[in-house]
């Protein structure tokens, strides 16, 4: 054996992916409370500590763990920083407390004849005064010392139990034999636009909403200022490359393009357009060139806002790889190259990229360059299509590569898919998720898809970005339930997650969708969308307020505190509730999720969890509306009309003078 056997068991420590083959995920300032099951044979008497540092640091912080019960431990660490975190735990049998554990007993019994104990306890807290080295403890310590060698029974158990030299003894523990767990924990800790953060989604060519023509990136800050002043802080585009000519798709995803119309942005690549290759490394020049998207960005930062691009792993017929790597694609038997299906839809304006052919390594190099010429170019958040299509080696590859440069880079994965590959992307490093809330409508799906995200394990590394609807989905709820869809939808999309996100016309309640599809008719996908964006009946400041009311609570801006009320027997089967607590904010939001009739009912308000006694008045403040309710009790009424108020969104408050003392529960 070329290494000293392991004197302490450390097992299931919590939280951990796959045995830390995987970081979970924290916000700044996030707290993690980790646990373990830690224990020894003999009788020895436990200690342990959490150890955490930025990784490639060589000092560890540390905080003491504490029993909880069937050899159970635990300790909190709070990470304070964006970036590669990690942790550990270090236990040991610990000498002195073994020892003071032993001579409690003994004293107890009756024996005073402790000489033997008390010399070898003096012996200890020696020992630990030369581990203290030069410093004031190592005094205190040697004085101790040697009043516990020089006292009688009744004198040593006291010292023995002497606060100070009990604190002392933990500082300058013997560690000689200690056990350290293995591997370290990863933690990775994003920064707050990475966990909060409203999207808006818009095509740039339909900036100015006309039906005949397309829009510059100079003619988008418009959009950006209306998406600014309905409260929106990350404006995300599809993608805004050359689109390739050869199968180039027309109207309503017609095989026949009429001229003047644009394309597909998403069949990326024309080198006989492109100015600055033609690729994924340039824009479309009816766009504009990269200096005006340049400049775009820059007018985005000032406003407080960041830019999201689509990175969509497509090339057209006429992308300059087909020439250049015809290695990298898919071919058919006679040697030409395969078109992307996904039966029974077929694009054959895309070919997809073949991440294993010979060339392999070339091309993902020329991938993750791809990522990094953007990021030089501002651009910290990228929108990943359809990444469960590619290896999830390539992306936990990339992923780390580019975070090598550009930290702060924050990956979305767009990937509708089964659920264990949508986790797996997850754990593989992208920052948030696309999630099935597009298709949970009822208070039963709601309830419990929500518990799911928020609870371990999904809570410490999967990131849900709650999208209402995008460019391929317009759902069917939308398309049945009208405008009280709409209002229901952003209510439980902006509360429910502190990432959330919108597809332009949303806000206008568009929802005419292709026949028996979850799809929008005439969409601009495939054609210039003509719009009136102030049009009538619009939910622009139904939005505004939301978006408001979220920056406003801190409650609503973390991701694991949200708590689905269960309770069936209280609520309507129509009225879902949801609350939130922290430390200076608590919030309940019951939400109606029938657009089409008004819902009356019970809400339950978990006064144990406000601190609110039950039988004491309190003050619930809706935050949509401005209204004003005293309630008293946990169980309380509430009537919701779809088309004027689908929701209330409660701020929980004490009367101030209720109780002498009480503050103002905010």
């Amino acid at each position: 054996m070329t290494q000293s056997p392991e004197t302490v068991v450390i097992r299931r420590i919590t939280p951990s992916l796959d045995n830390g083959r995987f970081a979970i995920k924290r916000p700044v300032g996030g707290e993690i409370t980790v646990q373990a099951d830690i224990f020894k044979d003999g009788h020895d008497q436990l200690s342990a500590v959490l150890k955490w540092r930025h990784t490639g640091n060589k000092t560890w912080n540390e905080t003491p763990m504490r029993p909880i019960g069937n050899d159970r431990w635990e300790a909190t660490l709070c990470v304070t920083e964006p970036g590669a975190w990690e942790f550990t735990i270090e236990a040991w049998g610990d000498l002195f407390f073994s020892w003071q554990h032993e001579m409690s007993k003994k004293y107890a019994a009756g024996l005073r004849d402790l000489k033997s104990e008390t010399l070898e306890g003096a012996a200890f807290v020696e020992a630990a005064a030369m581990r203290a080295g030069k410093t004031p403890d190592a005094a205190a310590l040697r004085k101790l010392g040697a009043a516990l060698r020089a006292a009688v029974a009744d004198t040593a158990h006291a010292i023995a139990h002497d606060p100070a030299l009990c604190a002392l003894m933990r500082i300058h523990a013997d560690r000689t034999l200690s056990t350290v767990a293995t591997p370290y924990q990863p933690v990775w800790v994003d920064r707050e636009r990475a966990t909060f953060a409203a999207w808006y989604e818009f095509f740039p060519r339909s900036a100015e909403g006309k039906a005949d023509s397309g829009s510059t990136f100079r003619q988008c800050l418009g959009r950006i200022d209306d998406a600014k002043a309905m409260g929106f802080d990350v404006i995300y585009f599809p993608p805004i490359h050359p689109i390739g000519s050869t199968n180039r798709k027309g109207r309503n995803n017609s095989l026949k393009c009429e001229p003047g119309e644009p394309g597909v942005p998403y069949a990326i690549g024309n080198k006989r357009q492109g100015v600055n290759g033609g690729g994924h490394k340039d824009v479309a020049p009816e766009l504009g060139t990269l200096e005006d998207f340049e400049w775009l960005v820059g007018e985005i930062h000032k406003r407080g806002m960041e830019i999201a691009l689509d990175f969509a792993i497509n090339c057209s017929p006429d992308h300059p790889y087909v020439e250049a790597h015809p290695e990298w694609f898919f071919k058919r038997p006679d040697g030409s190259i395969k078109y992307a299906e996904n039966p029974p839809k077929k694009y054959e304006d895309v070919y997809p990229l073949n991440f294993h052919n010979e060339n392999w390594r070339e091309l993902w190099d020329e991938l993750r360059d791809v990522i990094l010429f953007w990021c030089e170019r501002g651009v910290r958040i990228l929108r990943v299509d359809n990444p469960h299509t590619k290896p999830v080696a390539f992306w936990e590859w990339v992923i780390a590569e580019v975070r090598s440069k550009f930290p702060d880079t924050v990956f979305l994965s767009e990937a509708f898919t089964v659920p264990k590959m949508m986790q797996e992307l997850a754990k593989a490093g992208f920052t948030q998720s696309y999630t099935y809330f597009t298709w949970r409508n009822t208070k039963r799906e709601l309830e419990e898809y929500f518990t799911e995200l928020t609870t371990a394990p999904m809570r410490d590394f999967f990131r849900a970005n709650f999208f209402t609807n995008t460019p391929d989905i317009l759902p069917e709820f939308l398309q049945r339930g009208g405008r009280p869809a709409f209002l229901i939808r952003a209510v439980l999309a902006s509360m429910a997650s502190p990432v959330y996100g919108i597809y332009s016309g949303f806000e206008l309640c568009e929802n005419t969708a292709v026949p028996d599809k979850e799809e929008y008719l005439d969409s601009e996908k495939y054609q210039f969308k003509g719009r009136d964006w102030n049009a009538s009946g619009n939910i622009k400041d139904y939005i505004t307020r939301l978006n408001q009311i979220r920056r406003d609570n801190r409650a609503l801006r973390d991701y694991d505190n949200l708590r689905v009320h269960a309770d069936r027997e209280r609520l309507d089967p129509r009225l879902q509730q949801d609350h939130r607590r922290e430390a200076t904010t608590s919030s309940t939001s019951p939400v109606s999720v029938d657009p089409w009739n008004s819902q009356t009912g019970f809400v339950h308000v978990p006064l144990e969890e406000f601190g609110i006694e039950h039988d004491e008045p309190y003050r619930m403040d809706d935050l949509l509306t401005g209204e004003k309710f005293i309630w008293r009790g946990a169980r309380n009424y509430v009537a919701l009309d779809p088309h004027n108020r689908p929701a209330h969104i409660f701020r929980v408050r004490r009367l101030v003078g209720h109780r002498a003392g009480d503050p103002l529960f905010a």
